[in-house]
């Protein structure tokens, strides 16, 4: 019970690696809110949670580049669970298109969620964080955001944005017992990437062999990296990125 009695917020967290880590937040003793664009999908995934796990798990909807829906996410958590002790800034959006074709919209789109979004939450939960001061928050990049990759010049910048801002709060916010650290998952086999995968959209095979592991990560791996930063067994961890891919950015095959 690495978190118990925390309380955390972590969103787009109505599936996929946001769900994942969710999941094991509640079993390491967690109350959090799973907030999430889609209200529906938030409420099934908060109704699961709770039940395989009995901690409070709360749903929100929340749209992360609208500042005045996060104010009231963070005014909720705390009239319902608390302090709040940890930020997960999840929610994010991927896009493939080579630049000569890329709308302008497209690009604004994915910066504002991927970016904006996590500099939004990350400001409006820090502000209490450094009240209170004490706090931890993770954010999730990319590998795409320290290598390169063909047709994702949005994504990548988005998530090398993510990946500069951790380290800036990181400094910022050490003063004020804060610890600002991010992940970047490699490719990962979210019940999303499943579907493409049975669609022909995505080939997996492709990916196994470029990737030393010879597989993709699983949801749970990525959120046990989750659960190591928010627990106390990172205590002297600020500033990081925790690439968690397989080995792929350091083979640098692309």
């Amino acid at each position: 019970m690495r978190l118990k009695d925390r309380i955390a917020i972590v969103t787009g967290a109505a599936r996929g690696i946001g769900a994942a880590i969710s999941y094991r937040f509640a079993s390491e003793g967690a109350n959090l809110i799973i907030a999430d664009v889609n209200l529906n999908e938030a409420q099934e995934t908060s109704k699961k949670i709770a039940n395989e796990t009995s901690r409070e798990v709360l749903p929100c909807m929340v749209d992360v580049t609208n500042s005045e829906d996060i104010l009231k996410m963070v005014k909720y958590t705390e009239k319902e669970l608390g302090e709040i002790d940890i930020l997960v800034n999840n929610a994010g959006i991927g896009l493939v298109s080579p630049v000569e074709e890329l709308k302008e919209e497209d690009w604004v789109r994915v910066l504002d969620i991927n970016l904006k979004g996590v500099f939004l939450c990350s400001q409006a939960v820090g502000r209490e964080m450094i009240r209170l001061k004490r706090g931890n928050i993770i954010n999730i990049a990319s590998m795409d955001g320290v290598v390169g990759l063909p047709g994702r010049s949005a994504y990548c910048t988005s998530k090398a944005g993510v990946i500069m801002f951790t380290k800036v709060l990181a400094i910022e916010w050490a003063k004020h017992n804060i610890r600002v650290n991010s992940i970047s998952p490699g490719y990962t086999k979210t019940d999303l990437i499943a579907k493409l995968i049975n669609q022909g959209i995505f080939d997996e095979n492709s990916i196994k062999r470029r990737c030393p592991m010879g597989r993709m990560a699983t949801p749970d791996e990525i959120a046990k990296a989750a659960v190591f930063l928010a627990s106390d067994e990172s205590s002297y961890i600020t500033g990081s990125n925790l690439l968690v891919e397989g080995g792929w950015t350091a083979y640098g095959y692309l």
